[in-house]
């Protein structure tokens, strides 16, 4: 299958990673800076691969390649952009998230991609994660019984020498804050734990230490979900000195599960009333990773590739990303209104938090 990248920062060796251990045939890179893709495939030890073309312009390179299947991994600001461009030559995409930076965006890349009969997934890479496929596989079987309510805590650090690496990091137009950047992941499995179906939001966010960024550092916020459970999300980049954890709880009346680590890639607690042979091998599992992105870069490209291949949705929709993104910009319109924001949120952007801070 034919890949192409788009974007060749901090997060694309994880998706040239990813291409190559699919066995993809990577036909070409792309990013505004020639420098960037240099190093990037210097990295993969690709440099010297004459078959691997190089291109500042996206829309050249789609037009001359032609892939089946393009991963962006730009700025957030322009990932909308992108993806209804690939969405419309008819060209399969894997969005890194967020996949918009406002509700408009996503909805429409929903609408063209079904139109156009395009496969679209969006990154949530940590799904993949072994502690959270069996936390997953406990929920659906509904060992939980009622759920009472769950916890996402994203206790993070970036300091000043991480946002200089770019300068769209921390703007309202091409990043947003903690939450949408670093927590987002987080979010995104609290919510699909829950249920899915959000009834109501009131969240609060701050701006602590960051004073040279225009968004927030630290978020944190109610979730009222449909079924009766409650959630609460706490996200920050404020954590001294490093990143502490990634911690996904979840508690029902017939089990609590505490899934931890940097990135939700660890069991801490695995407790149920049923309790099985398989649950004592599940107690103190511990998924090895090289950095706070995991291992599930591999698996979401795999299972994107037999989407394509057997015409399927992928594991990790389109709607998958528009719900965590909702989530996000429902505790930003929260903290701009000081009021609670009811579900499915119509029309917010990013950039309406503009002068927040």
């Amino acid at each position: 299958m034919r890949y192409a990248l788009i974007g060749c920062g901090r997060i694309a060796t994880n998706h040239m990673k990813a291409a190559l251990n699919n066995q993809l045939e990577i036909v070409a890179v792309c990013d505004i800076l020639p420098e960037k893709m240099g190093e990037l495939l210097d990295r993969h030890d690709l440099a010297k691969d004459a078959s691997i073309r190089r291109y500042t312009n996206y829309k050249q390179m789609l037009q001359e390649q032609k892939p089946e299947l393009v991963s962006i991994a730009t700025e957030s600001g322009i990932h909308a952009e992108i993806a209804l461009h690939c969405i419309d030559q008819g060209i399969n995409v894997i969005i890194e998230k967020p996949m918009a930076m406002n509700m408009a965006d996503a909805d429409e890349i929903i609408r063209r991609s079904e139109e156009k009969g395009v496969k679209v997934s969006a990154c949530h890479q940590n799904r993949f994660n072994i502690a959270i496929q069996e936390l997953r596989k406990a929920v659906e079987a509904g060992r939980f019984g009622k759920l009472s309510h769950g916890t996402i805590h994203v206790r993070w650090n970036r300091g000043v020498q991480y946002y200089e690496q770019a300068s769209w990091r921390g703007t309202w137009e091409q990043d947003g804050g903690a939450l949408m950047n670093q927590c987002i992941h987080g979010i995104d499995l609290l919510r699909w734990m829950m249920g899915d179906e959000i009834e109501e939001i009131y969240g609060v966010t701050r701006q602590q230490f960051h004073d040279y960024l225009e968004a927030e550092d630290v978020g944190l916020a109610v979730v009222k979900f449909k079924n009766g459970a409650i959630g609460t999300i706490e996200g920050t980049t404020n954590v001294y000195p490093k990143n502490l954890e990634e911690t996904l709880y979840i508690f029902g009346e017939k089990g609590t599960v505490k899934i931890g680590g940097t990135s939700t890639n660890n069991i801490d607690v695995w407790d149920f009333e049923d309790e099985t042979d398989a649950d004592m091998r599940n107690k103190g599992l511990q998924e090895q990773t090289s950095n706070v992105y995991g291992n599930g870069h591999t698996s979401l490209f795999a299972d994107m590739i037999d989407a394509i291949t057997t015409n399927r949705k992928p594991y990790v929709d389109a709607m998958a990303g528009r719900n965590a993104l909702e989530v996000v910009l429902s505790i930003y319109k929260s903290q701009k209104t000081k009021m609670s924001v009811k579900l499915p949120l119509k029309e917010f952007a990013s950039v309406d938090m503009k002068g927040e801070f």
